[in-house]
Order: C-alpha cells, then sequence, then structure tokens
C-alpha cells in the first residue's frame, strides 16, 4: 500500500487538530525545509528559526491548500521565500564576492561543483515557473523516480522526463552566466547528493509542536519572520499577477482594447481553458465563472489562489462537486447520479468564488447539498487483543510514519487514530475508531497485498499483529450530502 499521503495528514491536522498527523508531515518534510534555509543563512540557528517559521505558516494555510498542490514544492518555495527575506542584505553581499570569485577562476575549473552551486541554488531555483520548480524538487530533492515525479505531477513519464530535463538545463544556464561551468548530469547528480542534510533530531518535535499551536509559543524573532514571509508571499503573488497582466495587455495590441474584451466576455472559455494549471492564467483570465466538458481530459490539476480564485481541468463531476465544497470521498453521500464524463471550471471573480463556484455545480449538474450527521455504513475499529505484539508504547519521542507498496506500515510515537485514517483511505469508507486507546504508540503492521482486493490479508494482519478487527456496521456521520434538486 502507499504510504500516507500529505493530503490525508493535512486534511486530518485542518479537521482535528492532530498533532500526530502535522508531526507526521514535519518528519517528512523537515530535512527539505531545513537544508534550504541552511544554505541561504549558514547558521544553523537561523536555519531552525526559519524552518519553524515555515511550518507555522504550513500549519496556517492547511485547510487552504488544494489536493492537487505538491507540498514538497510548496514548502521548498515558502522556505526560499522566507529565508531570502530574512537574510537578503547579507545573501546579496555574499553573493557579489562568490560571483567574484567565479569570474576570476575561469580557467583554473573547481572539481567540487557543490561549494560553487549552493550559493547560487535557490535563487536558480526561484527562476524556474512552478512546475518546472515541483519537478526538480520532487526529482533531485526527494530523490523519487521519474514514475514518481509522473504520478505526482498527474503526466505521463515521458512528460515528466522532459519537464525535468528542461528545468536542468534552465539551472544550467543559470549557473553558466555565473561562472558555473557543468553539464547537465553533474548537476542532477550534485543536487541529489547535496541539497538535503539531515536536520537537528529534536528540531521535529519542536518545529511541530510550535506550529501545531499556530506560532502562540513561538518567539518573537520566529513570529518577526512569519509575518515577513507571509507578506513577501503575497507581494510576489502579486507581482506576478502585474507582469502577467501587462503582458496581456501588450499582446492584445492595445490595453485599451484588451479591457474591452474582458468587460464584453468575448470568447470566455478560451481565454482561460488551455490544457495548462497556473494561477498565473487566473490573473488573465476576465471575471467569470464556467463549468465546460474537459478540453484537455488527460491534462489533470487544479490551481487556487489566496483569495478564493480557482482553476481545475480533467476532473469527474463527483471531483468538483467534493472539490467546490471542500469534502472528502468517505464523507460524501451522492443520492443522484452525476453525469460522466470530466470538467473543466474556473471560478475567479474579484470575491465569493468558492460560493459562485458552488452556485454553479448547483445550477450544472441540478443539485442540491446539505451539511448532516447521517446514519451510514462505517467500519467500527475495535480492540481484541491488548498489548499486541505490533503495539507498542513509543520507544523513543520522533514521529513518524511510513507505507509502501509491499504491504506494511509503520507509525513511530503516533495516536491510533492515525491507524483509523490509513484504513478509511485504504477502504474507502468511514472508519471509526472504538478501540479506547489513548495516548501514543509505536505501530508496525505487514501484511501481503497481493491479490488482496478484498482486504482479507489486512484485516486477518489487523488481528494478528494489532489486535484488532474492522466490524461492520452503521453510525452517524458527518456528511456532504447531495441530492438532485427538485
Amino acid at each position: 500500500m502507499p504510504e500516507l499521503t500529505d493530503h490525508e495528514l493535512l486534511v486530518d491536522f485542518a479537521r482535528t487538530g492532530s498533532g500526530e498527523a502535522f508531526a507526521a508531515l514535519v518528519a517528512r518534510y523537515v530535512n527539505l525545509v531545513y537544508s534550504t534555509a541552511l544554505r541561504f543563512t549558514g547558521n544553523p540557528h537561523h536555519a531552525e528559526e526559519i524552518t519553524q517559521a515555515v511550518f507555522i505558516i504550513l500549519a496556517r494555510k492547511a485547510g487552504q491548500l488544494s489536493r492537487r498542490v505538491v507540498l514538497s514544492g510548496w514548502l521548498y518555495q515558502t522556505a526560499r521565500l522566507t529565508a531570502a527575506n530574512f537574510v537578503k542584505g547579507e545573501i546579496r553581499r555574499q553573493r557579489r564576492e562568490q560571483e567574484a570569485y567565479m569570474q576570476s577562476t575561469l580557467t583554473e575549473p573547481d572539481p567540487e561543483v557543490w561549494r560553487q552551486i549552493a550559493p547560487l541554488l535557490d535563487d536558480a531555483m526561484g527562476g524556474l515557473g512552478e512546475t518546472d520548480r515541483n519537478a526538480v524538487v520532487l526529482r533531485f530533492f526527494e530523490n523519487k523516480t521519474a514514475a514518481e515525479v509522473a504520478a505526482v505531477l498527474k503526466v505521463s513519464e515521458a512528460a515528466a522526463h522532459k519537464r525535468t530535463s528542461r528545468a536542468l538545463d534552465k539551472l544550467r544556464k543559470f549557473f553558466a552566466k555565473r561562472g558555473v561551468s557543468s553539464t547537465t548530469a553533474i548537476l542532477a547528480g550534485t543536487i541529489s547528493l547535496h541539497s538535503v542534510q539531515p536536520a537537528p533530531a529534536a528540531l521535529v518535535k519542536t518545529a511541530a509542536a510550535t506550529a501545531v499551536a499556530k506560532g502562540a509559543a513561538a518567539s518573537g524573532s520566529i513570529l518577526t519572520l512569519v509575518k515577513g514571509a507571509l507578506k513577501i508571499m503575497a507581494w510576489t503573488k502579486a507581482k506576478t499577477a502585474v507582469v502577467v497582466g501587462i503582458g496581456v495587455l501588450f499582446a492584445a495590441g492595445t490595453a485599451t482594447l484588451a479591457v474591452k474584451e474582458i468587460e464584453r466576455h468575448e470568447d470566455t472559455d478560451s481565454a482561460w481553458d488551455i490544457g495548462k494549471i497556473d494561477s498565473r492564467i487566473l490573473v488573465a483570465a476576465p471575471h467569470i465563472v464556467r463549468i465546460i466538458p474537459a478540453k484537455f481530459p488527460n491534462a489533470g490539476g487544479m490551481a487556487r489562489m489566496n483569495d478564493g480564485r480557482v482553476l481545475g481541468l480533467g476532473e469527474s463531476a463527483a471531483e468538483l462537486v467534493e472539490n467546490a465544497y471542500g469534502s472528502v470521498a468517505t464523507r460524501t453521500i451522492f443520492l443522484t447520479t452525476l453525469p460522466p464524463g470530466k470538467y473543466d471550471f474556473i471560478a475567479n471573480l474579484p470575491a465569493s468564488s468558492a460560493q459562485a463556484l458552488r452556485a454553479e455545480v448547483q445550477k450544472r449538474f441540478n443539485i442540491v447539498t446539505r451539511q448532516e450527521t447521517r446514519e451510514t455504513n462505517v467500519l467500527f475499529l475495535q480492540l481484541r487483543t491488548p498489548a499486541a505484539r505490533g503495539l507498542k508504547r513509543p520507544a523513543v519521542q520522533n514521529y513518524s510514519s511510513s507505507r509502501d507498496n509491499r504491504g506494511q506500515l509503520d507509525l513511530s510515537n503516533m495516536r491510533f487514530s492515525s491507524v483509523a485514517i490509513f484504513l478509511e483511505s485504504s477502504f474507502g469508507i468511514p472508519v471509526i475508531d472504538q478501540t479506547g486507546l489513548t495516548g501514543n504508540f509505536d505501530v508496525h503492521l505487514q501484511w501481503n497485498d497481493r491479490n488482496d482486493s478484498n482486504h482479507e490479508n489486512l484485516k486477518r494482519a489487523l488481528l494478528e499483529q494489532l489486535g484488532v478487527e474492522l466490524v461492520a456496521g452503521e453510525a452517524p456521520v458527518d456528511m456532504l450530502v447531495v441530492e438532485k434538486a427538485n
């Protein structure tokens, strides 16, 4: 089984405030964030403060991040912006000195490529577009395979390889202009080997605890970092909007003509539905709300801005409804049949885009929705054998979680409710924890997942190794109910 997804953990944290879910995310990405900060500052103490600030920002924005967000890319960019704002004066001075040194030694190639590119890497990454940057982070910072990168970006493996190669060549050209001569192959190996370094062991616990509290117990310097980084992130989006907007106006011939075209809303679908996911498209598009049959059903993806504006491609009707209402599949009841096929959609209004998209969804599919506590089929997770061999009190204070495709689940120092979340994702039905187990546990579970479509092997492993079993039944669950309008 695949490991617990970033989206599952974010949903759990946003919905319940689970410290264990957030700690799992911190454990997963703290090295990436810390290493990015350390490259900027060269100072471990400053890097730790920046790391805590980044995860506070994640905690505050957890409920706003869509399932389409590549979290490692988002965290990398947030860390880069936070660190750049923190040390901009010092980094600029160091960069000038470094570039001068590079220029003076062009005839003496230095085999220590990492020493040369480290002071420049994050500026180079900042010059990439979001999609290219995500590809590099996934492939070389996280060392994922091309197939894994393709799965995350929702493109073919060939397209993922092409995108990664294109991004590497852009980095090569960036470094070449600054006196670092190398090949894309050497850059790929160097970045993979050196870009992510282990963070201090205590930082995982500290960053998770501080972030879960939304910075309430953070030092003044860390809160200053958070405030400054949020301003920089907002300013960066605004700057992008201005640049893209100006480009659109000049491309139209004259500013007056472009504005008139937008005001008349002529040819509005072609203005945004171009088979590409990029939040900048929302800047150029007119103020509209649209749902249309997918022109690019294999494109897939979604871009959302902080003010609620959203653009999506290649989603099923059910996924569109769930996105519009912020629900998940296991907590949504469809009492009507939605049309087949996939859809592209946009909600691009100055205000209330979310409400407008919901209204358009209701109109398009002739549905009404309501939130209600409803008796529905569930799986009760119940304790049968206390102190089973795969369930132990934590030996260390580190938080972690992992799953793999060979049928293995490992949790370290986490609440047992994390097992329920994993099972709900695996079985596709709400799981209610009735074990009565409190406190944190180390969980080790293994099963043969080959030809286990009915999860019988998984159920047997739960009973034999963890001493728990799933019992089918009905219970009240908070659900999004979708039905046909009268």
